[in-house]
């Protein structure tokens, strides 16, 4: 398993997980970490062996946000030749679910990368927000677009514009995360998650992910169609057949990912 600087990974079954390992700077997001981040996430996604991911902090941070010392006396075009976005936008092209599992802060680019995961379990002591108006700036890396598809405007507008944090209560009202639980519980919890969703057909959860992925992007009508055609779709996999077969038999299906 390649050996990374700001990262650690480990499997757990049918899932692999992602620790950010930057504790010394609350987990901030420098440029080769978010390298490093999508190089594991890419590897996990073609790896057979492995249905779902999961990414992490430690109990103090999630992560705090964008490394603000790369970036303090950058220039417009220096920050585009970056290409910091393209790396964002890869990891949301990434196939298999993901989860974030966070515990303590979840700010700025911190919090958009929890955003751009799938299902997010928070502890008790997670902190959602976006502080970037503090420092002359706003969210560039999704904050402002998947908060408001999430909480709606007025709360959306609070936390660009104000500086609104969302304990892990508030963000489990506003169906901003899946479920709070004990800080001592939200890895094991996430854990638990990824693993039975790894246990599922996989190309059944591919084109799950595609399709609720899509609500957000389409129109009813046109989401309807893109649903209706991954339907007929697994109906030409194995696993469907599978699947059917095993529900008439009343057995366990055995998934082959075809």
């Amino acid at each position: 398993m390649t050996v990374y600087a700001d990262i650690l990974t480990e499997t757990h079954g049918r899932v692999g997980l992602v620790r950010l390992n930057r504790p010394q700077a609350m987990n901030a997001l420098r440029a080769n970490l978010l390298a490093e981040l999508l190089d594991a996430l890419r590897t996990f996604d073609a790896d057979d062996e492995i249905g779902a991911m999961i990414i992490t902090g430690n109990e103090k941070a999630f992560s705090a946000g964008a490394d603000i010392k790369e970036m303090a006396d950058a220039s417009a075009v220096e920050l585009m030749n970056r290409g910091l976005s393209d790396g964002w936008h890869r990891i949301s092209t990434i196939h298999k679910p993901i989860i974030a599992a966070v515990s303590g802060f979840a700010l700025g680019g911190g919090c958009e990368l929890a955003l751009l995961c799938d299902m997010i379990i928070a502890s008790e002591s997670a902190r959602f927000g976006q502080p970037e108006i503090t420092i002359g700036v706003i969210p560039g890396a999704g904050g402002t677009q998947r908060l408001t598809r999430v909480l709606g405007k007025a709360l959306a507008m609070e936390m660009v514009l104000n500086n609104r944090f969302l304990k892990a209560d508030e963000a489990l009202a506003h169906g901003l995360v899946n479920r709070v639980v004990p800080v001592e519980d939200y890895l094991d919890e996430a854990l638990k998650l990824a693993g039975e969703i790894a246990a599922r057909a996989p190309v059944a959860v591919r084109l799950g992910k595609e399709a609720v992925n899509r609500a957000y992007e389409l129109s009813l009508a046109e989401g309807l169609a893109a649903e209706q055609r991954a339907f007929y779709l697994l109906f030409s996999t194995e696993d469907q057949k599978e699947g059917m077969r095993a529900f008439v038999e009343k057995r366990a299906p055995e998934w082959k990912g075809k």
